[in-house]
């Protein structure tokens, strides 16, 4: 079987278990599963941008313009969604968060502080001295997160 055919069984097979664990959540909070909510995950899940609540609710609009998705839906849905550690934020204090579907494989970011743009690394050697430096001091880590800030290559020049 090829590559493509492959990458795709195994994104329908996350993408499935991401909406099967998404209904879970609904159910367990006695909410409706509703196509906007789909839509709204889905979306997130296509993505591969960080995504304002207003910019995700501009794609959908922009994608799906004969469903009605209110900007509150998209608000109250990505708050249960990070509530429940389905997607992660990445917070720009007065300017707000930008949303990523929290299912990615571990990575972190070089955010900046000029333009807002978000630009994703995964570094093995990082990820050892944390591991190392957590265990020479005896602590157990559970999660993290890398955040970076500087100033991007383009608005360098």
């Amino acid at each position: 079987m090829s590559n493509i055919n492959t990458n795709f069984q195994d994104k329908t097979v996350k993408y499935t278990q991401l909406l099967n664990d998404f209904k879970t959540l609904l159910k367990e909070n006695s909410l409706k599963f509703t196509i906007q909510r789909e839509v709204i995950l889905e979306t997130l899940y296509k993505s591969d941008e960080h995504l304002t609540p207003e910019s995700l609710h501009h794609l959908i609009q922009e994608n799906f313009p004969d469903l009605k998705t209110g900007i509150a839906t998209v608000y109250r849905t990505l708050a249960l969604l990070e509530d429940s550690q389905m997607v992660t934020s990445l917070s720009f204090g007065a300017q707000g968060k930008k949303y990523e579907l929290g299912a990615k494989e571990h990575h972190d970011h070089m955010i900046c502080t000029s333009c807002g743009d978000i630009t994703e690394f995964v570094d093995e050697e990082i990820e050892n001295r944390q591991d190392s430096i957590a265990e020479s001091l005896g602590f157990k880590i559970s999660d993290h997160s890398m955040q970076i800030y500087g100033i991007c290559k383009d608005c360098q020049s």
